[in-house]
């Protein structure tokens, strides 16, 4: 009996120093992260051309003796670390990318970076935190190196390209991870995801059970008219003119034939290109935009009408129309038993009253990839510095990030590792 008491005590001791230890490292790396965060945003990537950026994600596994492979969908790093132990595969993911945005911010490690994108000169610019979620990983791998003797089973982190959608006529992302087999060898049983928020208060985490993002859909409608001079009007047909009919039409879908109630949904025309010069009525526009929904029903309606819309319109106008969609990412949709298993564990490392659930939003993310496949939960981390109450969104030149946010990230994902292989 005294013999079972003692084991007892000693094994409990040994947790608890091995928990201590473990959360000893995380604070200690927070230095390190902030110095990786800042290297990647001052040379931040376009989507598909993260050279770079993987080769320093993959220099850092290899030197904490994870298994690396790159050239994954092209960019993608992926990182194997096996524990000493049998169990189960876990996942962490975090995306690589930067967007075509010329930062205004007056930064030490501000991006000067410029690039031609789409024929248009633009600067790069991590203006969507995924400069922090590379360093998030990067700190959670080395503290889970440093412990492989306590997990049991495999962690797989997973370094991805092209989150905000590659290229025109290229493939890319999870969508292609996926397709390339990252959920395979070993097979994946669940994976974990996390944002950081530029609108959230830092030392928060976000989340909702079920569907959490929006599909998203990008479009692009071609309309052909017939050009003429800009003194007479009568003699072509004007694209540009019914381009204007068509956004009006589209967000008339919004406002008068889907049922908001139901879900919120979201139309928008980020980009029109047309004409050469100020008295020429041209032949051709173009339109490029999204599409967001988070309810399928809705989803195919809204698709079905901008079809109908878009030839329709053109035609009552005398010129022609087409439409054609890209898919770049599905709900992203967080598996309620796998959501309620890990909150104790969010709720231990952020306090429970910082723990807080959410509404959908009508962002995307193509995370939604890997929950088509196994079990995922996505969450948000907070990022906005204290006292503030006024923050810049996300995708714009003044977007920021208060680098305290991280670390609790780091101890996010460490434990939610930890604890999904112990259990």
């Amino acid at each position: 009996m005294k013999t079972s008491i003692l084991f007892t005590f000693l094994l409990s001791n040994l947790i608890v120093f091995s928990q201590s230890g473990i959360e000893n490292d995380i604070e200690s790396i927070e230095p390190q992260v902030i110095e990786w965060r800042r290297d990647f945003h001052q040379h931040p990537e376009l989507s598909n051309r993260e050279f770079k950026t993987a080769e320093k994600i993959a220099e850092h596994l290899k030197s904490l003796g994870i298994e690396v492979q790159t050239g994954v969908a092209k960019t993608g790093v992926v990182g194997l670390l096996k524990g000493d132990y049998p169990g189960k595969v876990v996942a962490l993911r975090a995306d690589i990318d930067a967007l075509p945005v010329t930062e205004r911010n007056d930064l030490p490690f501000k991006s000067e970076v410029e690039t031609i994108f789409l024929n248009t000169e633009t600067g790069v610019m991590h203006a969507c935190g995924h400069d922090t979620h590379i360093a998030i990983l990067m700190g959670v791998a080395e503290v889970l190196s440093k412990h492989k003797d306590q997990i049991h089973g495999t962690v797989k982190f997973i370094f991805q390209p092209a989150e905000e959608g590659p290229p025109p006529g290229e493939e890319g992302g999870a969508r292609l991870m996926v397709k390339e087999g990252v959920l395979d060898n070993p097979k994946v049983d669940a994976i974990f995801g996390l944002h950081i928020n530029s609108q959230t208060p830092v030392g928060t985490i976000k989340y909702k059970t079920g569907g959490i993002l929006a599909a998203v859909e990008r479009f692009v409608v071609t309309v052909k008219g017939k050009q003429t001079h800009g003194s007479q009007p009568w003699s072509g047909v004007d694209p540009i003119l019914i381009s204007a009919k068509i956004i009006d039409g589209f967000q008339a879908i919004i406002s008068r034939e889907s049922n908001l109630l139901v879900e919120p949904a979201v139309i928008t025309v980020g980009k029109i290109t047309s004409g050469t010069r100020f008295n020429i009525i041209p032949e051709s526009a173009e339109l490029i935009g999204t599409v967001r929904t988070l309810d399928p029903d809705m989803r195919a309606h809204i698709i079905k009408r901008m079809t109908e819309m878009s030839e329709t319109i053109a035609k009552a106008y005398g010129g022609s129309a087409t439409i054609e969609f890209q898919n770049t990412a599905d709900i992203t949709y967080n598996d309620p038993s796998l959501v309620e298993e890990m909150l104790p564990t969010l709720k231990t490392v952020a306090g429970e009253e910082n723990v807080v659930i959410m509404k959908a939003t009508t962002g995307g993310e193509d995370f939604s990839f890997f929950q088509e496949v196994v079990p995922g939960f996505y969450f948000f981390l907070g990022g906005m510095a204290p006292g503030n109450t006024e923050a810049f969104p996300h995708h714009t030149p003044d977007f920021q990030i208060d680098e305290s946010g991280m670390l609790l990230g780091v101890k996010a994902l460490t434990n939610m590792a930890i604890d999904y292989l112990e259990h």
